[in-house]
């Protein structure tokens, strides 16, 4: 951690933040969901939103900063709004397709940790590790979520205490805005230990299946078609490991079964970048984001696809999204892709 007498007033991409949501103004509807007060500062953590104000049209949202550590996945989401800002002044495809979709970007769901260089936010806790729920088997110890303390990493809280304030931000915005709706999206950008990139999906507490399995292979597929050298590993998250506490599992739970909302996670694999330039292990930035200019620039520039390709797949929800009788074959197919291996395990 920073020592006091060192911290500035503010962050990087706070203050970036801030002047997106200036000049994005006479388009972008923004909201605080909550104030973080740490050491005599005070954040915001703030969402924009753009398109539909029809409560049921499809949403697409972008989240970034969970872990104060892993700043790429805010500068990801930061990049998408500066690039939404540019085309809202001329796109006319973009504004077509804005009157049927929402959009939503909160890039720094936890600022007091990134104002602190922590993975935890000011109260020593790991906001991914915080919902109430366990994992249903054994999870990595330490890693899975501990209740030791907030002097080890991953710890997830005292148990039964109320949900931090910037994970109730989080499934604030989930419950009121997207989980409401036929068909949304959310992206969750972080970075980690891992020589691939990874798109991950329900669940992390256990092996049984979503019950949108049959929509997220669709996804899948529709999305290696489009990009067939994306270069991600595209998984449920339990085929990794087990964690206590994810609180994607608990969004995806405590949404209404009649809806279609597909949490995704984006896990950069930090050790390309370490490989490439190994004096980065030395540094906690350096372990979960590109140090060098250029490879921050490739980094924004390779998953921008992604982000672009879960709009279109919003606005164009009728013509994917699997019914009836294709939809139980596509259940199968699901199945056969992802967990051939342990089909005794696999349940829905």
């Amino acid at each position: 951690m920073q020592a006091l007498g060192f911290l500035p007033d503010s962050f990087e991409e706070y203050e970036d933040l801030k002047t997106l949501l200036d000049e994005g103004a006479r388009w972008f509807d923004t909201r605080s969901l909550a104030t973080v007060e740490v050491r005599g500062r005070r954040f915001e953590i703030l969402v924009a939103s753009v398109g539909s104000t029809d409560p049921q049209a499809p949403a697409v949202a972008l989240f970034g900063g969970i872990h104060g550590l892993e700043r790429i996945g805010s500068q990801l989401v930061l990049d998408y709004m500066r690039a939404l800002i540019e085309r809202l002044a001329w796109d006319e495809v973009l504004a077509y397709t804005l009157e049927s979709i929402r959009i939503y970007c909160c890039p720094i769901v936890n600022p007091g940790g990134m104002w602190l260089a922590t993975r935890a936010n000011p109260n020593g806790i790991d906001l991914m590790r915080n919902a109430p729920q366990n994992a249903d088997g054994h999870v990595p110890f330490l890693a899975g979520g501990q209740r030791v303390g907030p002097w080890l990493p991953w710890y997830r809280g005292r148990r039964g205490a109320p949900l931090e304030i910037e994970a109730a931000a989080l499934l604030k915005i989930v419950e009121e805005e997207l989980a409401s709706r036929p068909l949304s999206f959310a992206l969750d950008c972080h970075s980690g230990y891992g020589w691939r990139d990874s798109i991950w999906f329900p669940y992390a507490r256990t092996r049984q299946l979503m019950r949108n399995l049959p929509e997220m292979y669709v996804l899948k597929r529709m999305f290696e078609h489009a990009h067939p050298h994306h270069g991600y590993t595209f998984e449920p998250q339990s085929h990794q490991y087990l964690l206590h506490g994810d609180l994607w599992d608990f969004a995806y739970d405590h949404a209404p079964e009649q809806n279609v909302f597909l949490p995704l996670t984006l896990e950069l694999g930090s050790w390309l970048w370490i490989k490439k330039n190994p004096r980065q292990i030395f540094s906690r930035q350096g372990m979960f984001n590109p140090v060098k200019a250029h490879r921050t620039a490739r980094v924004l520039r390779r998953h921008a696809n992604l982000m672009e390709f879960l709009t279109r797949a919003a606005y164009s929800a009728q013509r994917w999204l699997p019914q009836g009788h294709d939809r139980q074959q596509l259940l199968h197919r699901a199945i056969e892709h992802w967990y051939h291996r342990d089909r005794g395990q696999a349940r829905v």
